[in-house]
């Protein structure tokens, strides 16, 4: 039944989209303009679209964009399902599925996220190199689908290496400043305790949020290759001694705009042909 409602919802988009898309985007908390880059954009709104949940976080349109940007032929979803809007693992993960059904092999997941190490600073961009899944719960459990993936898919390298040294190698050419971390995703929707966070710190943590981790599971289990980004959006709790808020990652979102838009479109015009 999943396998066919990916199906029809690919089906769906096949015939409204222009061109076969091969990288997908997913657009964290206040990141969705890059969708607005997009030219010859075909927007969906996810109503539309068979079997294809709702977003219902501001900072998420709720809607793909599919069309070229910088040249490639790109889907983007401006706006991501989480799991704690009360939607299964599996829903979540529902358009890295039909995006793997659409023929996308490269994937780029972004997201907004606490800054767990201290020497980080809100407005800062991660290039994401390994996750920790704290979410208790994964997008592969239960009976596996082989024509979607292996059951016991490699996670050592979830996010592409070519790919982590080919975007800190767009930034050096762009003199932009990014680090490299270890995002950790909780269930949310509550921010972490200062106590949760010293604790992230000690398992390994640099950043951590409440998304990403489901999509990149269920990416590799799809064979596709993955590129993390985080914007740091505030410094995670019990390190600057202040009170978390949405509005807080929203704003620090629009204040690093053009240097998110620069960065990944830099990376996209860029891309190895092989991918």
């Amino acid at each position: 039944m999943y396998i066919e409602e990916i199906k029809q919802a690919a089906a769906y988009l096949n015939d409204r989209l222009q061109h076969q898309p091969t990288t997908g985007l997913i657009l964290g908390s206040g990141l969705g303009v890059l969708a607005d880059e997009i030219t010859d954009p075909v927007v969906i709104p996810y109503g539309d679209i068979p079997h294809f949940p709702q977003s219902t976080v501001a900072g998420h349109k709720g809607q793909l964009v599919a069309g070229t940007l910088e040249g490639r032929h790109v889907i983007a979803m401006q706006g991501r399902f989480h799991y704690y809007e009360g939607y299964s693992m599996k829903q979540v993960t529902f358009p890295v599925r039909v995006m793997k059904e659409l023929g996308v092999e490269t994937l780029i997941v972004t997201n907004a996220a606490g800054g767990i190490n201290v020497t980080f600073e809100a407005g800062n961009l991660m290039v994401i190199t390994d996750h920790i899944n704290q979410m208790g719960d994964n997008p592969l459990l239960g009976a596996n689908e082989e024509a979607l993936g292996e059951r016991f898919p490699d996670m050592s390298q979830a996010y592409d290496r070519e790919l982590i040294e080919h975007a800190n190698r767009c930034a050096e050419h762009l003199s932009l400043t990014v680090q490299n971390g270890v995002y950790v995703g909780n269930t949310g929707p509550a921010y972490e305790t200062a106590a949760e966070i010293r604790m992230l710190r000690t398992l390994g943590g640099d950043a951590v949020g409440m998304s990403t981790v489901p999509e990149v599971v269920a990416a590799n289990h799809a064979h596709m290759r993955v590129l993390g980004i985080s914007c740091i959006s505030n410094m995670a709790a019990g390190i600057l001694d202040q009170p978390l808020t949405h509005d807080e990652v929203i704003e620090t979102t629009a204040q690093v705009r053009e240097d998110f838009l620069g960065f990944v479109k830099h990376i996209v015009n860029t891309l190895p042909e092989k991918y």
